[in-house]
């Protein structure tokens, strides 16, 4: 008989978390099922970088060496990167660095909700996150200071770093985006279109993790909902994002990004939790971390 994935795999998922005001750092969730989380309860990193040394929207991955790599927002306002650390284990962490990735653009208002991805097709990681950069892009009905576009950077060791890019300028206000790997060359894009009338979340398509993406959907989630992360079963997608407005999380099951299914009656996330990213790690992890 077929091993379950709940009974003899050797994987589990972990969720990155924060509780708001944010000043605490780092929380984890794990699910053997990727759908029942429970929080660790415990703050695992402090955030000690950046104006506001905060630490919202931790979006981690794991590299091909099983070294996992943490970023995070770390002011509202003022500053013009992000934070940086990275991990073997969860528990025992490297010095922060603070990224300073739109130096170069002194009028930038913001640097929101990195995330980052691992492009195994070229071997690198990449970094999207949002910034304003008041007066670069049209107004439409954004105020100049709430006027978001995306960008990227990309690395090999999270020392040298390529110049930053323009991302996406999908046309309007856009932030909390998340890149998906269907298949080789076959990319989509979560992403939250943040005008005031929407403020919701949309999917993009590209042959390339950098893309450029396009045919943008309409919206698939109602209004005030943010911070998407997608986790991969199978052929199956599961899209948690948290739909702020109604003060809880919701999870989406997908298999095409064109037709979605609500299936948070069928799972449970702990009060409190706020934007992370999911991830499948060895079961010993999650083991270690339970011990302390």
């Amino acid at each position: 008989m077929a091993c379950a994935l709940t009974s003899c795999s050797r994987y589990t998922y972990v969720f990155t978390s924060f509780h708001e005001p944010a000043n605490e750092g780092l929380r984890l969730l794990y699910a053997k099922d990727g759908l029942h989380w429970t929080d660790l309860n415990k703050i695992f990193l402090k955030p000690e970088v950046g104006t506001q040394k905060i630490m919202r929207d931790p979006s981690i991955v794991q590299g091909p060496d099983g070294t996992f790599h943490l970023v995070w927002t770390c002011s509202w306002k003022g500053d013009n990167g992000f934070g940086y650390a990275s991990s073997k284990d969860l528990k025992n962490w490297s010095e922060q660095k603070f990224i300073p990735v739109m130096q170069k653009e002194p009028t930038t208002v913001n640097v929101w909700a990195p995330e980052i991805f691992y492009d195994d097709e070229n071997a690198q990681f990449i970094v999207i996150w949002a910034s304003t950069i008041p007066f670069r892009f049209p107004k439409g009905i954004e105020e100049e200071d709430n006027n978001h576009r995306m960008y990227s950077i990309t690395t090999k060791d999270f020392k040298s770093f390529s110049e930053p890019k323009l991302f996406l300028d999908p046309g309007f206000s856009v932030i909390d985006a998340v890149i998906v790997k269907r298949a080789v060359k076959d990319y989509v894009l979560v992403l939250k279109d943040n005008t005031r009338p929407n403020r919701n979340l949309k999917v993009a398509f590209s042959d390339n993790a950098l893309g450029p993406y396009t045919n943008i959907s309409e919206s698939f989630t109602p209004k005030l909902t943010e911070g998407p992360t997608v986790l991969r079963q199978g052929n199956k997608y599961l899209i948690y994002y948290d739909a702020y407005g109604d003060k809880k999380y919701t999870t989406l099951k997908t298999y095409d990004f064109k037709n979605f299914e609500d299936i948070s009656s069928s799972t449970v996330i702990p009060e409190g939790h706020k934007h992370g990213t999911v991830m499948r790690v060895e079961k010993k992890i999650v083991r270690d971390l339970k011990k302390d």
